[in-house]
Order: C-alpha cells, then sequence, then structure tokens
C-alpha cells in the first residue's frame, strides 16, 4: 500500500508540473504524513507566512501550494475536483457559486461570525480594498485625486501625460476584476464614464494586481484602477515611487475567501488548515503576515465589504454576464 500511494504521489506531481501555473511551491517535503494540496489566486509570498506556521505547529503534514488565476481556480476544480483539497481566491462570486454548486464540504466544527461565513463551507479571512494605485512622478505638481470622478477630471485634463499610461483589470479574463466591475457598475454610473475614458486613452488590460503594479513601479503605466490595495502596501516602492489611493466616493473591499474541497482524500489535515487559517489571519492573531486581517482597526472607516450573499451570483447568470461584458468592451476597446 505504502508503495502504491508513493506511486500515486508521483504521478500527480508529474501531471501538475506538466499544467502552467504562475507559480509552486511544496513546504515540508520530507513530512511523510498528510499531503494537503492548495490551489490559489493569492501569490506565495503573501500566503507563505499562513503554510510556515502551519507546518511549524504540524511537522508531518506537507503542502504544496499552487498559484493561478481567480478565473483559472475555478476553472481547474470544476474540471479535476479531485486533484486538489483547499481552495483560496479573492474572487468571492466564484467561490459561492462554487460551494453551492456542491465543491465544497461543511465544517461545522469551524467556529466563525456569520457574515464571514457561507453555508459553513466558505470561510473570509481577509478585508481587502479595492484602490488606485499611481506612480507619484506622474502626478508632479498636480493635485492627486481622491475619488473616480477626481480620476476622470485628471485624465481628462493631461490626456498626452496619460496615453497609454492607465491600467486595469481585463474583466473578460480576469475573477476578481470582473467581481470588482460589476460592483462598482451597480454602485454608480460614475464607473463607466471612467471606463469610457480609460479606453480613449489606450487603456492597457492586466489579469492580475502584481502585474500592474509591476508596470507602476517602472513607470510603463502612470495609474493602476481596482488594484488590491494589499498587494500594493507590501511593495517596498508604495512609500517612494507609488501611492494607495482608497477612493471614497464608493469604497469597495472584497473578503478573501478558503474552502476544502468535497473530494478532499486528506479532510481532516484541510479542516485544521482551515481552522489555522482562520485563528491566525481572519483576526490578525499572526506573526509577520503579509495580508490584512478580517478585522482591524482600519474597519473604523466603514469601507463597504462586499456581503457573502446570493446577490453576488446576479452577474455569473450566462445572459447577464454577456451583456456586462459587451457593454465593458463597447466603453473599453476603442479601435
Amino acid at each position: 500500500m505504502r508503495i502504491l500511494t508513493t506511486l500515486v504521489l508521483i504521478l500527480w506531481s508529474a501531471c501538475a508540473t506538466a499544467q502552467e501555473w504562475e507559480d509552486t511551491q511544496v513546504f515540508n517535503d520530507a513530512a511523510t504524513g498528510p499531503f494537503l494540496r492548495i490551489i490559489s489566486s493569492t501569490d506565495t509570498a503573501l500566503f507563505a507566512p499562513l503554510i510556515t506556521s502551519f507546518v511549524d505547529e504540524n511537522p508531518n503534514t506537507r503542502v504544496a501550494y499552487f498559484v493561478t488565476s481567480t478565473a483559472d481556480v475555478d476553472r481547474r476544480l470544476r474540471d479535476t475536483p479531485d486533484a486538489f483539497d483547499i481552495v483560496v481566491s479573492s474572487a468571492m462570486d466564484l467561490q459561492l457559486k462554487l460551494v453551492n454548486d456542491g465543491f465544497a464540504r461543511q465544517l461545522p466544527g469551524i467556529e466563525h461570525p456569520d457574515w464571514a461565513t457561507w453555508r459553513q463551507s466558505l470561510f473570509a479571512f481577509t478585508a481587502e480594498p479595492a484602490a488606485i494605485v499611481i506612480n507619484r512622478a506622474a502626478f508632479a505638481g498636480a493635485p492627486i485625486p481622491a475619488t473616480r470622478q477626481e480620476l476622470i477630471e485628471a485624465l481628462r485634463d493631461r490626456p498626452t501625460a496619460f496615453r497609454d499610461k492607465v491600467g486595469t483589470y481585463d474583466v473578460r479574463q480576469s475573477g476578481l476584476g470582473y467581481l470588482f466591475a460589476t460592483q462598482d457598475s451597480r454602485a454608480s454610473d460614475t464607473y463607466w464614464r471612467l471606463m469610457e475614458v480609460m479606453g480613449r486613452l489606450g487603456v492597457r488590460l492586466y489579469c492580475c494586481s502584481g502585474d500592474m503594479i509591476d508596470d507602476l513601479t517602472t513607470g510603463k503605466i502612470a495609474v493602476a484602477y481596482n488594484v488590491l490595495g494589499s498587494y500594493a502596501a507590501a511593495r517596498p516602492e508604495v512609500n517612494d515611487s507609488l501611492a494607495v489611493i482608497l477612493p471614497s466616493d464608493f469604497p469597495i473591499t472584497m473578503m478573501r475567501t478558503a474552502f476544502v474541497t468535497a473530494a478532499t482524500a486528506e479532510a481532516s489535515a484541510a479542516e485544521s488548515f482551515i481552522a489555522h487559517l482562520l485563528a491566525t489571519q481572519a483576526f490578525g492573531q499572526g506573526e509577520n503576515l503579509l495580508l490584512p486581517p478580517l478585522t482591524s482597526e482600519d474597519a473604523a472607516e466603514d469601507r463597504a465589504t462586499i456581503p457573502l450573499e446570493p446577490a453576488l451570483m446576479t452577474f455569473l447568470d450566462a445572459l447577464k454576464r454577456r451583456r456586462f461584458l459587451a457593454a465593458w468592451e463597447d466603453t473599453m476597446i476603442q479601435n
């Protein structure tokens, strides 16, 4: 049996390696006990402290961590539901639908606030605002916008300076980008006016926050819209060359979520990981955490947090999604 188990792991590892991932890493590889496979949209550098602290407390457990986009997390789990034990993503709507579609295991032993839990299966562990991040040099001598309307005015006033210098998510490819865009559009028509201005300036479209921040630091773009504030704050350049703006007109904050897959073969170890994740991260009780906790002193700002509720899935309806993307393309892609 031990030989068979080893063979299965070798074959699985070879298959996983053959796929394209943004990053992969194995923690505590010498361990001979439970083997947890986590698929996630969170950069390894930001999530690693949580895994490291877990294996420190569970030295017989090893963890394989696979990073891909939010949309790809959803697709891969639906294609191979038994290939992963834990799913972590910032796309709250896609996560909620995976749970509703039966891909998650209920964990009645986990205690967590009702507002941060869905069907005792999906658990929120961060609260992260959507931010406007700018390269300070591009705004030298000019006021830094505090709202979306002020950003519109700044872009309109200096179109030459910002042509091909504005970036945001390609919502056709990014699950988180689509979530932020649909939430923005529900909050105010200002979103569509801003998208039209960006489109006229030749907006650059990205898969993820990290790539946008990379281009901000090099000056390839001057403005990144709807970037995860946590990703920007983690960069050392943020104090010198970048400025993170939390727009005051209609703030949007998402909660990063995790669940144990229904098909996991490591149910006990996976539940232990979720319990550890919530204990160390959700309320800021761990050391050296790089992701913001679910609750913190910043919560006093009363930023609008996207709730875990069925309404999240409204724009996942096939017809509504087609209509939204058609309107978005008409506005943003102005060739």
